[in-house]
């Protein structure tokens, strides 16, 4: 058998195992230590890969930023930094129909901005807006659908856990990619809230306007909103703010990992002044960014296990040689892949898609003519990657935020939240199109910040 060939199979085994619900970590691990061993007909080469493999891959500096960026999200949701931004929102917008919605779609923004996380942010979410809208005579679907379309953002603006394993995956710049994902962000918040507009305009009495807050408490609102503006300004400002733009290339006040540090300070802090955050509280947090923590290095190990099988088959560069000899148009192959990740999403959640797609896909994707510089296709592709796994995380039946949200609400019927999916589904892919189009929405930032 040629080594495309058993690369084929053992990809289509690593699926076969995902869905009979074995851990991922142990399903693509598993994959490419049989896939070494059948190559090279001894055990003493994956073997070896344990032996080294994973100090190799745990002391990586860039892998800090993980764990930071993990804590200051748990750190926010102890200190309820989620509902306090959606209060704000609300009493800001809770007065036009709809408002409330558009309220935790701005909510679920702002908090992703410091929790990157999708399911953390549709978890906390649920839990906050959901009932508020409902209570308030908001439509189910309407609700549902806001509070999974929403938890969608806290991987798609940064700071981002998904994007630094892609970064590390890709050998990319952290920073570039933080700069390329801010518009898509920004652009897909307000498709969500454009969506919302129209859902309304459309049936109103899906979200009926409330009472309007007085001016004066509105005002007094903003006070709980600014730490979390001002965590995310001078943790990606820090990033991304040129100190000396007289000089070629950016001058950055902060590396990434010297920004998650500040962040998680900052957010501690915060819980402390505040009397936020309680011992029990600061315990939680921490252990649960533990557990996120080894569950991330643990596929980050296995992928890195499958990546040395793949590159022993050289079947991405087979697969990128037929591509390329075969003629098909790239934004062809481009459309194939996002398409692959919203059937992916079905099955398996963001990190494990990222992390067995990547070595196959972006070989094949930097092969092809995009008319674009040397190193963007993989800025580029990753933005794209990150927009099509988000929207397989709200893809009925079985997207992971659907499932979140049947749990957080178990008296809205399944079909009901299928239902409000569906418009900002339609927003998303509207959005992967344009972007997928105009590579340069993407791209406009970092070339800036290049100089």
């Amino acid at each position: 058998m040629t080594g495309p060939a058993l690369a084929a199979l053992v990809f289509a085994g690593v699926i076969a195992a995902i869905l009979a619900r074995i851990p991922v970590a142990v399903a693509i691990g598993g994959a490419g230590i049989a896939g070494t061993w059948a190559i090279l007909g001894s055990a003493a080469g994956p073997m070896s890969q344990l032996k080294t493999l994973p100090f190799d891959i745990f002391s990586t500096p860039s892998l800090v930023i993980v764990p930071l960026f993990l804590l200051m999200g748990q750190v926010a949701t102890q200190t309820g930094l989620s509902a306090a931004l959606f209060g704000v929102a609300g009493d800001w917008a809770g007065h036009r129909r709809g408002g409330m919605a558009l309220a935790g779609i701005g909510a679920s923004a702002g908090f992703g901005a410091i929790c990157g996380s999708s399911l953390a942010t549709a978890s906390t979410m649920a839990q906050v807006a959901l009932p508020e809208m409902r209570a308030r005579g908001y439509s189910d679907a309407l609700a549902a659908g806001t509070v999974a379309a929403g938890g969608t953002l806290g991987i798609l603006i940064p700071p981002s856990v998904i994007l630094v394993i892609y970064a590390i995956m890709a050998e990319a710049n952290i920073v570039t990619l933080f700069a390329a994902a801010l518009l898509p962000g920004l652009l897909a918040t307000a498709g969500y809230a454009l969506v919302i507009v129209l859902y309304v305009r459309i049936a109103p009495g899906a979200g009926p306007a409330g009472a309007r807050a007085p001016l004066k408490a509105r005002l007094a609102g903003l006070s709980q909103a600014w730490p979390v503006l001002a965590i995310f300004g001078l943790t990606m400002g820090g990033m991304l703010v040129d100190l000396d733009w007289q000089s070629a290339g950016l001058q950055a006040l902060f590396t990434p990992n010297e920004a998650a540090a500040f962040g998680v300070v900052a957010t501690l802090l915060h819980g402390a002044v505040t009397g936020r955050l309680t011992l029990a509280g600061l315990v939680e947090a921490i252990l649960e960014t533990a557990r996120t923590t080894a569950m991330i290095f643990a596929i980050l190990l296995g992928a890195e296990l499958f990546k040395g099988f793949l590159a022993l088959t050289q079947a991405p560069q087979a697969l990128a040689a037929w591509v390329e000899a075969a003629g098909i148009v790239p934004f062809v192959v481009l459309a194939a892949m996002l398409l692959a990740y919203l059937i992916f999403g079905c099955v398996m959640d963001s990190l494990s898609m990222i992390l067995l797609t990547v070595p196959v896909f972006l070989p094949v994707i930097e092969g092809l003519d995009f008319g674009l510089q040397a190193g963007e296709a993989a800025i580029w592709f990753g933005i794209l990657a990150l927009m099509a796994v988000e929207v397989g995380l709200i893809t009925p039946p079985v997207g992971l935020n659907l499932f979140i949200l049947s749990a957080a609400a178990p008296g809205i019927d399944v079909r009901r939240i299928w239902a409000g999916v569906l418009p900002f589904i339609l927003s998303d892919i509207l959005r992967i199109a344009i972007l997928g189009a105009l590579p340069a929405i993407s791209l406009w930032l970092p070339r800036w910040l290049a100089g």
